[in-house]
């Protein structure tokens, strides 16, 4: 009996990871929509002080849209411009890899042959652009978020109402505690991590400026939008102007060089500058990220990626919130202040 108690909870969570996982079509723009319900209730509330509920909502949404649209618009246009660059110089790189093969099978290295085989520049090219028309093309999945952070902001009021009455309670108040507190906490994440964003990507456009890199501006906008994504981010906004130096440049210390001063900036912001403005009310083990990152990935893709921190900043909050699973959420904070 005690071992079917046991795997009762786990065959429940396995159930509902697979829901999550395969209705993702509905769940995905659930969760970005009440975490941007948690960063902008302030925004309608401070609104609604002088203004009517539904004009409040309607500017508070406009703002929170035209947020979301000038980032995606970003890192469209950064990959579009990388698209018809890659267009223009794929030759440069199909000379390359083809070097590169000729340099490996001189060496016994048998496997460039089947790399050889199934390289095709006209791959690259198209992935990259199609990066920036999978971007442009999330207007279906950016109404459905509107749709649901619209009747979600409409409801919180009431919804928080509701927590307090007598029959809610105790959880009630747990839950309004806890959703308060996660609400402070995503709010400081992100302004945070805007911040840290944007001077990466002012840096990273300075860097290759200097450095004479073709796209200075591109690499900038890439830089910036790609920052919102722990480790996976600031790991492909390094590699992939590093590619392209190869190419340009055709000079391995030259390629060096931007690997190095790109890793450089990611470094200093994101494990230095970082960590010192958020300070210790979000010391949230790197392995947790980490493992949050890919998992959420994993399990939704780009979104989940972007996401997955939100999310696991919620569950540290319920964590802590309960005698039961407060180990848990202090296993997965870096310092004693959750």
């Amino acid at each position: 009996m005690t071992g079917q108690r046991q795997f009762g909870p786990i065959a429940t969570g396995i159930l509902i990871l697979a829901l999550l996982h395969f209705a993702q079509a509905i769940f995905v723009p659930l969760a970005f929509s009440l975490f941007l319900i948690a960063l902008v209730c302030p925004i309608q509330s401070t609104l609604q002080r002088w203004l009517p509920q539904l004009i409040a909502l309607l500017l508070t949404l406009i703002l929170t849209m035209a947020i979301i649209a000038a980032i995606s618009s970003s890192v469209a246009w950064g990959f579009g411009k990388l698209g018809q660059w890659l267009f223009a110089n794929a030759s440069r790189f199909q000379l390359i890899y083809t070097n590169w093969t000729d340099w490996l099978e001189g060496h016994g290295i048998a496997i460039a042959g089947v790399l050889a085989d199934r390289f095709d520049v006209r791959w690259l090219v198209g992935f990259t652009q199609g990066m920036a028309g999978r971007v442009n093309s999330f207007a279906g999945f950016a109404l459905l978020v509107l749709v649901f952070t619209m009747l979600g902001l409409l409801e919180v009021d009431d919804f928080n109402e509701r927590l307090k009455t007598p029959a809610a309670q105790p959880y009630g108040a747990r839950i309004l505690l806890a959703n308060r507190e996660i609400g402070m906490k995503l709010r400081r994440f992100m302004i945070v991590r805007t911040f840290a964003s944007l001077l990466t990507g002012l840096v990273v456009w300075m860097f290759a400026l200097a450095a004479g890199l073709e796209l200075a501006a591109a690499w900038g906008a890439i830089a910036f939008t790609l920052n919102y994504i722990p480790f996976l981010g600031p790991f492909v906004a390094t590699v992939l102007p590093t590619l392209f130096a190869i190419a340009q440049f055709e000079s391995w210390p030259m390629a060096v060089g931007v690997f190095v001063g790109l890793n450089l900036i990611q470094f200093v912001i994101g494990s230095y500058l970082e960590p010192l403005l958020i300070g210790t009310s979000l010391s949230i083990s790197p392995f947790a990220v980490i493992f949050a990152v890919f998992f959420w990935s994993f399990m939704w893709g780009v979104p989940g990626a972007f996401i997955g921190v939100p999310i696991l900043i919620a569950f540290i909050v319920y964590c802590s919130g309960e005698q039961s699973t407060r180990w848990i959420a202090t296993l997965a904070s870096r310092g004693s202040s959750i």
